[in-house]
């Protein structure tokens, strides 16, 4: 270890393991499995991108740490300050979302047994 240099700058310097990929190539490999819809352990590593399960895991990363809904409230906030939506043809769809079961205390809606 040469003189002045820190413990972590020499870890990283001498080889102590893969270099990181960019985020950049991990997300052209993240968009590469889904246009091609092939399971992340068959992402050829010739392509650069890294390996399936560092593409994976930097995605999850990035959905903990709220990136995607950033990329989706930024523009939308920024195009609705503009004038530019037509909140008229807005829909919501909440069928992925789970139904709550109803309790025993519930009373049934007109026509319907509880």
């Amino acid at each position: 270890m040469g003189v002045g240099r820190a413990p972590a700058a020499a870890l990283a310097g001498a080889g102590a393991g893969p270099r990181p990929v960019a985020d950049r190539l991990c997300l052209q490999g993240v968009l590469y499995v889904l246009c091609n819809d092939i399971a992340w352990q068959l992402l050829p590593l010739e392509l650069g991108f890294g390996s399936g399960q560092t593409c994976w895991r930097r995605l999850e990363r990035w959905q903990q740490a709220g990136v995607f809904d950033q990329l989706h409230r930024i523009p939308l906030a920024e195009l609705n300050a503009a004038g530019e939506l037509d909140w008229s043809r807005a829909s919501v769809d909440g069928s992925h979302i789970r139904a709550k079961k109803r309790g025993s205390r519930h009373r049934s809606v007109a026509g319907r047994p509880s």
